[in-house]
Order: C-alpha cells, then sequence, then structure tokens
C-alpha cells in the first residue's frame, strides 16, 4: 500500500476513533468499522464462518452489514423462500447478471475454458472475460449459428458453452444496417412475436436482403402482448421511428393521429412494424438528392423550433443553423431539417439522446398520459443538470416507485447531450471523428467515411491515435478501460446509496412517519435516482464526458443521504418518548 494510500486509511480511522461513528453509513454498522475490531463486525465473521463449516442456512441471512453482503429485503424473501419449500438455504439473484455470475463463478475453475456465443449481452461477455483472466482459463467467442466453429472451439476442458437470447445492446458490433432486425427479435419489445423464419440460421444469410425475406409474425392475428416467458411487448410505433424512417410519407408531424396519415403514436406497433422493412435509411441523414445533411426525426426538430429555446444546441454560440422545411402535400404536416453544414452532433441526436417514447404519468395530477398525448414523442435535449426540471415543466414521469411511491424517469441513451460541452466537444471533435472515422480501402487504397457506426475501440488507429501521437493501441485501450472502470464504481456507490433510502422507507411506513415527511423524501429518491439513472443508460458516458459523470454521481449520493436524514430525524422523533401523532415535513 502506498504512503498516500495508507495515510488516506489512517485519517479515516483516526476519524472513526475520535467521532465513534463509522464512516459508510452514520447510524447503521458497515465493514469499515472491521478496522477498528468492531464487536458487531467480530460476530458476523463467526456467524458467516459457522455457516460455512456447518453447512446449514446462509451466511447473507446474519444482519445486514453492507449491500454487497445482501440486503434486508433479499434476506426477508431468502427467509420466506425457505420456509415455502422447506428448505436449509435458499439463493437469491437479484438480476440476471448475477445468476450469470454465479454460474460462471461455479463452473470456471484455473485451467478450463469456456465457449462465449457472440451475440451475449456485453456484461456478459466482459465479466467471464475478466473471470477467466484472474483465475487462469480461457474463453473462446463463436459467431451465432456457426455449427463448425461452435465444434472447432469445444475443448477436452471446455467447461461449458454459454448462449442468451437475442438482447441488446449486443457484443457484436453490428451496422446500423440491422438495427430494425434487432428491435424485432429482442426480448422485451414484442414478446418473442417475431422470429427467424430458418431458426437462427437467418444470422449466416447474406445479400441483398429485406427484412421480412429473413423473418416472420410466428403469431400473426394476434394482438401486441407477450407470448414467451421471460419477455415483454414494451414497443410503440415511436420507438420504430429511431430504427426506420420506411414510414416517412406515412407519418404526420410527431406522429399525430390525423386523418390521411396510415400510422401514428396510436398506432397498433406489430402491424406497422410489419410495413417496413429498412432500417437506419440513408435519407435520415442526408437529402436523397443531393445528399446534403438533414435531419428528419420530429422530436428532434420540435426541440430545436420550440419556444422555450431551452435546449443545449439554443445555449451553444457554435450551434449549426437549421432550415426546417414543412411539407404537407399529403394532406397532414410533415418537417425536415437542412443543416448549413455536417453536424455529426444534431445527426446523431436524432436516436443517440434521451427522450421520451413512452406512456407515462402527469405528476400534478396522478392521471395517465396515453400515447395519444404529445408528450410520448419529447426530446428535452438538455443537460443532466436541468433534466428534472424540463420533465416538471413537461409534467410528465415514467412509473412510480413501488416501494417508495416517488414518480421517477426512466432514462433513455443521453449520448449527445452527455458530449456536448465536453473535452472532447470543446476542442472540435464530433461524433463521426471517433465513431465514423475516415479509413483506407485495402484493396482500392482509397480513402472514405466509415458507416460502420461502432466503438473507436475497434479502429484506434484511425480514431484515438490520430490525435494522440504519443499513444499506442495499448495505451488507447487503457485509458477507456479505466475511465470506464472508474465511472462503474462511481455508479455502484451511488446505487448502494439508493439501496439505502429505499430500505430506510420501509422502515419510515413502518415507524408511522407522516405523509409530508416521506412526501419531501420521496423527492430526494426522484433526484438522486435521476443522477444515477442517467448514468446507467448513456452509451459510453464514463468517456463521453468523464468529469460530468462523477459531478452527476456524486450528486446522486449526497441528495441519496439527504432523503435518509430526513427520514431518520422523523423515524426518531416519533420513537422518542412523548412523541407527537404528527410530524411536519422538514423546512427546506
Amino acid at each position: 500500500m502506498s504512503p498516500s494510500t495508507r495515510g488516506l486509511h489512517d485519517s479515516i480511522d483516526a476519524h472513526i476513533r475520535r467521532t465513534g461513528i463509522p464512516y459508510l453509513h452514520p447510524d447503521e454498522p458497515t465493514v469499515q468499522l472491521d478496522l477498528l475490531g468492531s464487536a458487531r463486525v467480530i460476530d458476523w465473521q463467526e456467524g458467516k464462518a459457522a455457516f460455512l463449516f456447518a453447512s446449514k442456512g446462509c451466511w447473507s441471512e446474519l444482519p445486514h452489514l453492507y449491500a454487497r453482503y445482501g440486503t434486508t429485503i433479499a434476506a426477508e424473501l431468502i427467509a420466506k423462500l425457505k420456509a415455502m419449500e422447506r428448505a436449509t438455504s435458499a439463493i437469491v439473484c437479484d438480476s440476471g447478471m448475477q445468476a450469470t455470475a454465479l454460474a460462471f463463478d461455479v463452473l470456471l475453475e484455473p485451467g478450463t475454458h469456456a465457449v462465449l456465443m457472440r451475440q451475449v449481452y456485453n456484461k456478459t461477455r466482459s465479466y467471464l472475460e475478466w473471470l477467466a483472466a484472474r483465475i487462469g482459463a480461457t474463453v473462446t467467442i463463436v459467431d451465432d449459428g456457426d455449427r463448425m466453429a461452435l465444434t472447432e472451439a469445444i475443448r477436452p476442458n471446455t467447461r461449458f458453452v454459454f448462449a442468451e437470447t437475442f438482447t441488446n445492446p449486443l457484443v457484436r458490433a453490428q451496422a446500423h444496417t440491422f438495427a430494425l432486425l434487432d428491435q424485432l427479435l429482442v426480448d422485451r419489445s414484442f414478446g418473442g412475436r417475431f422470429a427467424y423464419k430458418n431458426g437462427w440460421q437467418g444470422l449466416t444469410q447474406t445479400g441483398d436482403l429485406k427484412l421480412w425475406d429473413i423473418i416472420e409474425d410466428k403469431y400473426p392475428g394476434q394482438d401486441h402482448k407477450a407470448f414467451k416467458p421471460g419477455t415483454a411487448a414494451a414497443a410503440n410505433p415511436v420507438c420504430l421511428s429511431c430504427k426506420t424512417q420506411d414510414h416517412i410519407l406515412d407519418w404526420a408531424y410527431l406522429g399525430d393521429p390525423v386523418s390521411g396519415a396510415k400510422w401514428s403514436r396510436t398506432s397498433k406497433v406489430n402491424e406497422m412494424a410489419q410495413d417496413v422493412s429498412h432500417a437506419l435509411n440513408c435519407f435520415f441523414c442526408h437529402d436523397p438528392h443531393s445528399a446534403k445533411p438533414r435531419i428528419v426525426r420530429d422530436g428532434l426538430i420540435q426541440a430545436l423550433t420550440r419556444p422555450e429555446k431551452d435546449t443545449l444546441w439554443h445555449k451553444d454560440p457554435k450551434a449549426t443553423k437549421i432550415d426546417v422545411k414543412e411539407l404537407g402535400l399529403r394532406g397532414y404536416t410533415r418537417k425536415i431539417a437542412l443543416l448549413e453544414k455536417t453536424d455529426s452532433k444534431l445527426m446523431c441526436a436524432q436516436c443517440h439522446v434521451e427522450y421520451n417514447c413512452n406512456p407515462g404519468i402527469d405528476p400534478t395530477t396522478g392521471q395517465s398520459i396515453g400515447m395519444a398525448d404529445r408528450r410520448t414523442n419529447h426530446f428535452p435535449l438538455v443537460a443532466v443538470w436541468d433534466i428534472l426540471k424540463h420533465y416538471d415543466d413537461l409534467k410528465f414521469r415514467d412509473f412510480r416507485h413501488a416501494l417508495t411511491g416517488a414518480l421517477l424517469w426512466k432514462s433513455q441513451h443521453p449520448d449527445v447531450e452527455t458530449f456536448w460541452n465536453s473535452t472532447h466537444d470543446k476542442a472540435g471533435v464530433g461524433c463521426h471523428d471517433c465513431h465514423m472515422p475516415k479509413v483506407t480501402d485495402p484493396k482500392t487504397r482509397k480513402v472514405y467515411t466509415s458507416h460502420w457506426q461502432t466503438s473507436p475501440k475497434n479502429y484506434l488507429k484511425e480514431t484515438c491515435l490520430r490525435c494522440h501521437a504519443g499513444w499506442n493501441e495499448t495505451k488507447a485501450l487503457y485509458v477507456i478501460d479505466s475511465t470506464y472502470a472508474h465511472i462503474q464504481g462511481k455508479t455502484r456507490k451511488a446505487e448502494f446509496w439508493l439501496v439505502q433510502l429505499i430500505d430506510k422507507f420501509g422502515e419510515a411506513n413502518a415507524t408511522g412517519v407522516d405523509e409530508p415527511v416521506l412526501k419531501d423524501a420521496r423527492r430526494k429518491h426522484d433526484e438522486a435516482h435521476a443522477h444515477w439513472e442517467w448514468w446507467t443508460s448513456a452509451n459510453g458516458a464514463a468517456f463521453h464526458n468523464t468529469d460530468q459523470a462523477k459531478d452527476s454521481l456524486n450528486r446522486s449520493m449526497v441528495i441519496a443521504q439527504e432523503g435518509i436524514k430526513i427520514l431518520d430525524d422523523a423515524i426518531k422523533a416519533r420513537r422518542s418518548p412523548g412523541a407527537k401523532t404528527s410530524l411536519l415535513a422538514p423546512a427546506r
């Protein structure tokens, strides 16, 4: 341990000894107390050892010490499962990744080997490769549907072959040409309705193919719903607008359900899906006659032209000028916007932004908001610091939290907003410089713009090393991976405090804390959630704007702690001798 790190630990120890307050939580026992030889932590460690030696029960049932060792809610669920199954122990996973990691941890051993299908969830691959490197095992990646490659990959020491149903985002760095296919096949969009005609052999088909040459509706004539266990039918017509513009002539501005327009926000999405065939058409970004830059997504055009002028684009003195054209020759309004010059931020902002495309709740009335409402096709195009105020003004939230009762926002993928005003953005770097660089055709030696639109990790020489001349590919990858790991750590810490806040609501409800106090704490939950949610949904957030990610996630932790204090103070007041039956919310 370096002197600076040891000094940090010594100062933490000294503070704990001086104040008697644990570092990670002011009122609950934590692993930090282990530095002091806490009797509670020693008891906990002895209890864990007893469980392990006796093989009876599970040590996660011990009193809660720290989130990574189990939560109060999980312990309650384990107890109920044991009682129901008459078992001595039970294992509960909070997520698919936990279950996956558990299987990998058990099956993969030093010197063994695993085969992983390429189209699994990104973090599935990341975890398995990290685990293999740590323990001295190996992993082979095989294309889905390639039976010969799979056969060749299996070795005498192969412990397992791991595959998943079609998921998103994928490990395979697919071009935008697959976007529509991906959405129709993923489990959560159409409930398993659409599938390859020839099973997963559809992955091997090549040539000039349309979507419906290779997939089909397995449940024709039936309503939009989940058909298979573990799937969801979450897609709606607005979702399709980021995957295809085949419907551009049959869709009124913002998808309004008007006379003459074949499709709208309120259309049956399974029927609309079968009327489109091509993903990410060239005319998304280029005028079909001149190939000059343009945008067509109505939600973005509405954001750039709304009278509030509140977007990042409006506040940018270097913003690219736009010329909005209203097209109504078909009897209903449609709009496109021509750009004065190529601006990949605006072109990419047609999809790679936070937007609302779902039904929701009006927080001022509690009433449901359906797809007939224009708020279900809305682009804020603001920074993380302004997102909640924007949705407050819009009077929109996505869902109500089941445990706290807070009305919360569900983020999409605020990539452009995160990049705006970042270090690279201020240096004049555009989205295309990293995701669509100039490359050389190996046969003709002609230079052209790549339209693969993938991670710069797939062509570091043409991206990072063009500017960072003193780097090599190893160093570039190290920087990318290190910033990612750092922000992932921050995200996990923010999650810890959110869990503590959510759990505290259960204690507050059990104690009878009054509604005004709960309402005040719910607002803290809303704010802390937003500063965490943004970074869980933004792709490449760590690299797009590392400093903003750190500041925002730190803000999430602070706000969650403020919410905990509000509830803690109210709980203590309720439990104190002579407490009144009503508590007022803390003054702001």
